[in-house]
Order: structure tokens, then C-alpha cells, then sequence
């Protein structure tokens, strides 16, 4: 009985640390969310209003992070670019996630003509890295956020299919399911209720730690022009934008540089502390 209170003390406090550091950093991924929910109301300038004498001004009390190459406040656009910056981010990697584990539950359950053809699809995009294929799409359709989303999005459901298609594959023998059936369960409740939830776990994780590079990769893309044009507010057409008064405005690079490594580091933390603390609950589980 001691030894067995020894083990779940030492289980259970390393558990509520990842608990503890989970909140935290849901609490700032939350509080980034809110900011640009509400970034028409916080920024202390128009972003889009252009003025020739203050062009490449330092910071000071009227305008905190300067301005850039043509007198626009840089940081009421860091502030209105967070809400184009984290929200295309947000949906795309929904709608990523979405497509990616219907497509997986479908082929790793049903399996035949259909997996073989999903699945040769993905690893013919799979063969070749995200960026190429994004940058080849988005050229041939033209340059615009939803461009850049629908180029990033052909790839990126790849990994959400193969994972949830790994799971079911593994489950749909079980005698749970086999039970289902029995029960008189017909294929789509099946899917929803007793195949999806199992197959969850790994999905979130994996849609967790996609933001931060999902962000990357659109903050990129506007960055060769073929995602957000100016003069829509956005962090990686900001550095682009500026670049070239780099020397003369560096504040006008380094605050959207910064507001994308903050942003960045607290989902990239999120999605590993979330997956940390569903290891240790399948642990748990599997040692009960």
C-alpha cells in the first residue's frame, strides 16, 4: 500500500504542473485571441492612414512602435495585422483538421479503392516539402490571403488523414465496435460516436503544435507576396514592406518580427504541453 501511494504521488504532481503550465498558456494563446479580436479598439492610430512628415519616425508617445516608410503607425497595424495573422491561421487549420479526419475515418474504415487512392494522393504530396507545393499553387492562382490559404491547406490535411486512417485501422476490429455492430448500430453512428472520439487525442495534439507553423507559412507566403497585398495589415507583408528601410526604420521589421516569435512561442508551447499532458493520461489509463 505505501509503495502504491509513492507511485501515484509521483505521478500525480508531474500531472498537475502540466496542468498548471497548460492554463498558463491557454490563458496567453487566449489573451492573443482577444487582443486581435478587439484590435479596432485598441490600436492608438488609423493603420492605414499615410502622412509624409513623420515617414520612418522612432518611437515616442503618440506613436509607441514608430512609424514606417509611409508614416503609418506600426503598431496599430501589428495590432490589426494579429487578427488577419492568427484568425487565417485558426481557420485554416480547421478546416485542415476537418477534411483531413473525415478523409482518414472514411479510408482506414471502409478501406479498399477508396484508402488506396486517398492515401496515393497524400504520399505524392507528402514526397514533396509544404512550402514548394504552396508557393507553385499560389503562383498559379495569384496572390491573396485565401489564395495562400487554399495552397497551404492542399497539403496540409495530409497528416490528419494518415493519423486518424492509422487509428481506425487498429480499432475497427475491436469487440467494441464489433458490439456496435451487433447492437444494431448502423455505420454513421458508428463513425461519430464509438470511431471519432478514440481517434481525437492525437488530432488536437497534432492541430495544436500546426498553428504556429501554420502561421509561419502564411506570415512567409506574404512575405514573397503571394498571400495578404498591401496595404492590408499583415505581419509578414509588414517585414516585407520595410525591409528595405531596415537601417534607417528598424522598429518598423522588429515589432511585427516580434509579435510573430511571441505568437509563435505560446501556441508552439501550448500544442507541446497538450501533448505532455495527454501522454500522461493515456499512461494513466494504460497502467489502470
Amino acid at each position: 500500500m505505501a509503495f502504491e501511494k509513492m507511485r501515484l504521488s509521483a505521478v500525480s504532481v508531474p500531472r498537475k504542473k502540466l496542468i498548471a503550465r497548460f492554463l498558463v498558456y491557454l490563458f496567453f494563446a487566449c489573451a492573443l485571441i482577444t487582443i486581435s479580436i478587439f484590435s479596432p479598439h485598441l490600436a492608438p492610430n488609423d493603420p492605414y492612414k499615410t502622412n509624409v512628415l513623420i515617414m520612418k519616425q522612432a518611437p515616442n508617445a503618440q506613436y509607441p512602435c514608430g512609424t514606417d516608410s509611409l508614416g503609418r503607425c506600426v503598431l496599430s497595424r501589428v495590432l490589426y495585422g494579429a487578427k488577419t495573422s492568427i484568425f487565417s491561421a485558426l481557420v485554416l487549420v480547421a478546416v485542415m483538421f476537418t477534411t483531413g479526419t473525415l478523409l482518414g475515418i472514411l479510408c482506414g474504415y471502409f478501406g479498399g479503392a477508396l484508402d488506396s487512392a486517398i492515401m496515393r494522393i497524400a504520399d505524392t504530396l507528402l514526397a514533396f516539402p509544404q512550402m514548394v507545393i504552396a508557393i507553385a499553387v499560389a503562383g498559379i492562382l495569384g496572390g491573396s490571403l485565401l489564395n495562400a490559404m487554399i495552397s497551404l491547406g492542399a497539403t496540409g490535411w495530409t497528416s490528419y488523414a494518415r493519423i486518424a486512417r492509422s487509428r481506425v485501422v487498429a480499432m475497427k476490429n475491436e469487440s467494441y465496435i464489433h458490439a456496435a455492430r451487433l447492437s444494431g448500430n448502423k455505420t454513421p453512428r458508428i463513425l461519430i460516436f464509438y470511431i471519432l472520439p478514440n481517434v481525437l487525442g492525437p488530432l488536437v495534439v497534432n492541430a495544436t503544435l500546426q498553428i504556429s507553423a501554420t502561421m509561419l507559412n502564411l506570415a512567409g507566403m506574404s512575405f514573397l507576396g503571394l498571400g495578404v497585398q498591401v496595404p492590408l495589415a499583415e505581419w509578414g507583408s509588414m517585414i516585407n514592406e520595410s525591409r528595405g528601410a531596415l537601417q534607417l526604420a528598424p522598429w518598423a521589421v522588429l515589432a511585427p518580427g516580434c509579435a510573430i516569435l511571441i505568437t509563435v512561442m505560446v501556441f508552439n508551447l501550448l500544442g507541446d504541453t497538450t501533448r505532455d499532458l495527454l501522454d500522461v493520461n493515456s499512461t494513466r489509463t494504460t497502467a489502470k
